[in-house]
């Protein structure tokens, strides 16, 4: 009912800026919550920043660094990365989940997931 598509990843140096979008096309009326995810190989796939009406929430190792946005007219979730570090090196996803009483950053809470953006930072 919901598709998602992730674009706007690639390199950047450490220290540089990237903003990641999501569109989303079908039922996004009814869409409550909406995340990012990331996954470096070998590594389970870690709740980056999750938007719930007017709440945000992040993950330790990105507050401050990292802004979550919606653009509700346009059906388009964002991810604004700043002073980027190698360790953010992953493929970015977007997810998304009709009903989000909890659980933000947990991979189980979401239904609706994009293919992925790969974001590669160099030192």
């Amino acid at each position: 009912q919901v598709q998602l598509v992730e674009s706007g990843g690639g390199s950047v140096q450490a220290g540089g800026s990237l903003r990641l979008s999501c569109a989303a096309s079908g039922r996004t009326f009814s869409i409550y919550c909406m995340a990012w995810f990331r996954q470096a190989p070998g590594k389970e796939r870690e709740g980056v920043a999750s938007i719930a009406l007017s709440s945000a929430f992040y993950a330790d190792s990105v507050k401050d660094r990292f802004t979550i946005s919606r653009d509700n007219a346009e059906n388009t979730l964002y991810l604004q990365m700043n002073i980027m570090k190698p360790e953010d090196t992953a493929t970015y996803y977007c997810a998304a989940v009709p009903f989000c009483p909890g659980g933000y950053l947990q991979r189980t809470t979401y239904n609706f997931w994009g293919q992925g953006t790969q974001v590669t930072v160099s030192s």
